[in-house]
């Protein structure tokens, strides 16, 4: 009976420590293996967007991080900066997003920001629906957004949409995030319930 409950206990730890690394639960379990190209959680585009003063300005902010990869990006000035995370891996895709409870994002960062949920239907301008993003005062966090639309709210500095949020989870072609502060951040990861993203070469 004894070496029944060693073993067990020592079962439990093991799945723990899987489920802590992202071989296991629900959210890994939906996204299977990386891309053959860089990604993060199957999603190969991280763009700075060129929209504020930022490092990089442009292009893709994946960098190497042990054996794959993580999201880098400066916001450096007092101004809207953004940042782009095309959750189709293309410009022209979109993601059904409505049978979906939200996001799990791994995550670090010096200041406050905010993600959009941009749809395809009305990809342009700021006036987007939104959701806090909270500063983790540069520690690494992992923490669940939900969809439902009590959770999202609107900018009115940027415009308030004129549609509903139901829409943009219909049709979604990507999560934009946006801050006005310098912030320094990183990204490790970003699962999205009930979605696999589909891996573009």
């Amino acid at each position: 009976m004894r070496m029944n409950s060693t073993l067990g206990r020592v079962a439990v730890i093991a799945y723990a420590l899987l489920f802590l690394s992202g071989a296991v639960g629900t959210a890994s379990a939906a996204h299977g293996r990386e891309c053959d190209t860089p990604s993060i959680d199957r999603l190969q585009q991280w763009l700075a967007s060129g929209e504020g003063a930022t490092s990089p300005a442009t292009g893709s902010i994946l960098v190497p991080q042990g054996h794959g990869y993580s999201a880098k990006i400066k916001f450096l000035s007092s101004d809207w900066h953004v940042m782009v995370v095309w959750l189709g891996n293309r410009f022209e895709a979109q993601a059904d997003l409505s049978g979906s409870r939200g996001f799990w994002m791994t995550y670090r960062a010096r200041d406050d920001l905010y993600v959009q949920l941009r749809p395809a239907s009305h990809w342009s301008g700021g006036d987007k629906w939104v959701t806090r993003i909270p500063s983790t005062r540069g520690r690494l966090v992992t923490r669940f957004f939900s969809f439902a639309p009590s959770r999202w709210t609107v900018l009115p500095e940027l415009g308030v949409p004129a549609y509903p949020l139901a829409e943009a989870l219909d049709d979604a072609r990507g999560l934009v995030f946006v801050g006005k502060t310098p912030n320094d951040l990183e990204f490790r990861g970003l699962r999205i319930d009930g979605y696999r993203p589909p891996c573009v070469y």
